[in-house]
């Protein structure tokens, strides 16, 4: 599995597409442990694209156990400079209705037992993240869904929450007095994560529910989640094509260089403890002497 350069990360299902050919599968051993399964490599719309399925298959991981680090540094491992997250989520606005698809592009961090970054022991980062989604990569993403003709959405606040519970009444409405647009379990930390290893990450948000704040829908549940998901799957595998494709020709954009100004500590190998170097050397070691 080598020369690959876009990581989908998502629902199991995603990698099952007609077409796709050279199919690899194999595991990726990283300093922070294991990654949610095997990475599924294989040629799509002329690229090399790697899967990796978000909650494992089987949905075997709730959000919270999500290893985040190890899935982002497997797909840096692999050489992916853009990642696709396709998730569900739910609708704070009567206008985002389920079925429909939004391409956020700010996000709202409700977590509180989350590992955020990559830089601890003896590296210092400060990594900006006003504009956590990649624009670049989200404007491709947006023309790749607006081309199959769904219903899609460009820009939008996703709050995310702790999870594995819903929220109550009280939570969704406030969220939708905070200007909320969507709301969702997973997404942080991968996009914070996925900057400091200077990856480009947009968001294909898919809307399952009304989460609970509506008066007239019946409140979010794990059976209209499945079933809102199963009926946009082959419009998540044509947008993905599409965006694929697009990429052709491997875009530089400014998220690809996020660490040059954002290391704070001394940039001298000797300075950094063996077992930090052994975690970030992939991610620093370029900007290191």
């Amino acid at each position: 599995m080598n020369d690959v350069k876009i990581g989908v990360i998502g629902g199991s299902g995603l990698y099952k597409m007609e077409g796709m050919t050279g199919v690899e599968e194999g595991s990726i051993s990283t300093p922070f442990g294991p990654p949610s399964d095997n990475y599924i490599v294989g040629n799509l719309a002329g690229q090399r694209v790697a899967f990796l399925a978000r909650h494992k298959r089987g949905h075997a991981i709730n959000p919270t156990e999500l290893n985040s680090q190890a899935n982002i540094w497997g797909f840096k491992k692999l050489g992916v400079k853009y990642i696709i997250a396709v998730n569900a989520c739910g609708s704070l606005r009567e206008d985002y209705a389920p079925r429909h698809i939004v391409i956020p592009d700010q996000l709202f961090d409700r977590t509180n037992a989350r590992d955020l970054t990559f830089f601890k022991g003896g590296v210092v980062a400060h990594i900006g993240v006003a504009e956590p989604f990649s624009p670049e990569l989200s404007e491709l993403l947006y023309e790749g869904v607006e081309e199959t003709g769904a219903t899609v959405h460009k820009g939008g606040i996703l709050v995310v929450i702790e999870g594995p519970r819903f929220s109550t009444k009280a939570e969704s409405n406030i969220f939708r007095r905070w200007g909320c647009d969507i709301i969702g379990m997973t997404t942080i930390p991968e996009a914070f994560l996925a900057m400091e290893a200077e990856i480009a990450y947009a968001s294909m948000a898919h809307v399952t529910d009304y989460d609970v704040w509506h008066i007239s829908e019946e409140a979010v549940s794990v059976e209209a989640i499945i079933a809102n998901l199963n009926a946009n799957v082959e419009v998540a595998q044509q947008a993905l094509r599409n965006v694929i494709a697009k990429l052709a020709g491997t875009p530089d954009w400014p998220c690809h260089h996020t660490l040059e100004a954002a290391i704070i500590s001394q940039r001298e190998r000797a300075a950094v403890p063996p077992e930090t170097w052994e975690k970030l050397e992939l991610l620093i070691g370029k900007y290191f002497k």
